[in-house]
């Protein structure tokens, strides 16, 4: 019987979390499929950009990542403190990003005063706000329905949901965040992780890299 996600992700422990997701029997999330040809590499920048897109809305912080053919993987750091902190209207702008709300969400973000039963509504939309399986979920649906749809098929794209482990402590965390960043060195995808393409040890070189170059 498998165990509730809450169960499994307890901010009183860590705030760290080394997630998994992987493509059902064959399927190829990106690279390319030797058995048919098929190349699925531009899927990648899907899978990156929309990290990227979610994490500005969530409090939810990516320190690690890596985009293999059939699987990725994603270390996260949960911000309570700033979810906490933000206002109202901070908490149902961000997630107006996401879902259209309600009627009197968006009415409140217009100007008019915020019921006082809505306050529920509230503290739920800030709860998931700072949630890995709302997340996780956000990005695995989109990557499934994009390549669902380029695809001509229906179907699951991925096994089922995602696996968590979490990250007790700062040495944990270190492990954790190299295992990601060497995992295409490992599959033999690159050579080195500066040649590792879609993956965070690739950006933090890039910014490093451009940190270094004299200013005009």
């Amino acid at each position: 019987m498998t165990t509730a996600r809450k169960q499994l992700i307890s901010l009183a422990d860590t705030p760290y979390y080394h997630c998994i997701s992987r493509c059902v029997r064959r399927a190829y999330l990106c690279g390319e499929d030797k058995a048919s040809g098929q190349s699925y590499e531009h899927r990648r920048a899907w899978v990156e950009n929309k990290l990227s897109s979610l994490s500005q809305v969530f409090s939810i912080d990516v320190c690690a990542y890596a985009i293999m053919n059939n699987h990725t993987h994603t270390v996260l750091f949960i911000d309570e403190a700033t979810a906490k902190s933000w206002s109202i209207k901070k908490v149902l702008e961000r997630w107006h990003k996401l879902f259209k709300g309600t009627l009197l969400t968006r009415q409140y973000c217009r100007g008019e005063p915020l019921a006082d039963y809505l306050q529920e509504t509230l503290t739920k939309y800030r709860s998931r706000l700072m949630d890995i399986s709302w997340f996780m979920r956000l990005l695995n649906e989109s990557i499934a329905r994009q390549a669902n749809q380029k695809d001509n098929c229906t179907g699951r794209f991925w096994e089922g949901r995602f696996k968590s482990q979490a990250l007790l402590d700062e040495a944990a965390l270190a492990a954790c965040m190299a295992y990601v960043d060497l995992n295409p060195v490992r599959a033999n995808i690159s050579k080195t992780p500066e040649d590792s393409t879609y993956t965070s040890v690739k950006q933090r070189i890039t910014y490093a890299k451009k940190a270094k170059q004299p200013k005009n």
